[in-house]
């Protein structure tokens, strides 16, 4: 262990220092290349997965939403209307209000949004092109009316990941971090479950879309905050200066 470096005007400035320092989500990405490669090998392996899919999937789905009964069934519908896209825009709004207000600093608040808005918008691109049909709710024991748009990956399914580790990066020097990780992985568990349960989606719908938000979510943050944000004056890190 090596000793403390001796005091200097420097240290002495260390509270005021220590408020500039980036910290959670401010942080800069170490190996920008790497994130933005597996962001986009992780893009281009879904899309053409996405291709070949079919309904091979479609016994399970099928299995699933036999489940789709008294509460546990309500509970599924609700929490696909929930993070439904107008409501998903309204909760991401409202966070980014609690962090801006709790922080007192709109960085953080503005690194949690453009970080969920990069990671989810892009899917419904993927959703578009791929264009897999949702599960025959013709075929189903307990069919669930859904929107017309295609199935592959879910938009609800990436909404909910990308929040959440946007989440949990903003509160990572935090004592909140660890159960923000909890929480977190526990909603995902259970949006997952629900729309497959419900059989709005396919259960590789699903995983395709987990996997698309742990990959693209660094990169998602990479461009928009370590890119981006410091070309906009408002979202711009104060200039350290010292004192003489």
């Amino acid at each position: 262990m090596t000793d403390a470096p001796a005091p200097t005007p420097a240290s002495r400035e260390s509270p005021a220092l220590r408020e500039r320092t980036p910290t959670g989500i401010l942080v800069r990405t170490p190996y920008p290349l790497a994130t933005i490669a597996i962001a986009l090998g992780t893009v281009i392996v879904i899309t053409i997965v996405g291709f070949v899919l079919g309904d091979v999937d479609f016994g399970l789905a099928h299995a699933l939403n036999s489940l789709h009964t008294g509460a546990l069934g309500a509970v599924t519908t609700a929490v696909y209307h929930v993070i439904s896209p107008a409501p998903a825009i309204g909760i991401t709004v409202v966070v980014t209000g609690v962090l801006w207000a709790v922080h007192r600093d709109i960085r953080p608040a503005a690194a949690f949004a453009g970080t969920v808005a990069i990671t989810w918008v892009p899917s419904d691109l993927v959703k578009e092109l791929v264009h897999r049909p949702r599960p025959d709710t013709s075929l189903l024991p307990h069919p669930f009316a859904t929107q017309p748009d295609p199935s592959y990956p879910s938009g609800h399914t990436v909404f909910i990941v990308a929040i959440v580790i946007a989440l949990t990066w903003v509160l990572r020097d935090t004592r909140w971090h660890t159960l923000a990780v909890t929480l977190g992985t526990v909603v995902v568990v259970v949006v997952v479950l629900s729309l497959t349960i419900d059989a709005v989606h396919y259960p590789t719908d699903t995983v395709a879309s987990v996997v698309w938000a742990l990959a693209v979510a660094p990169a998602a943050r990479l461009v928009w905050v370590d890119w981006a944000m410091p070309r906009i004056p408002v979202l711009r890190r104060p200039a350290l200066t010292a004192r003489h």
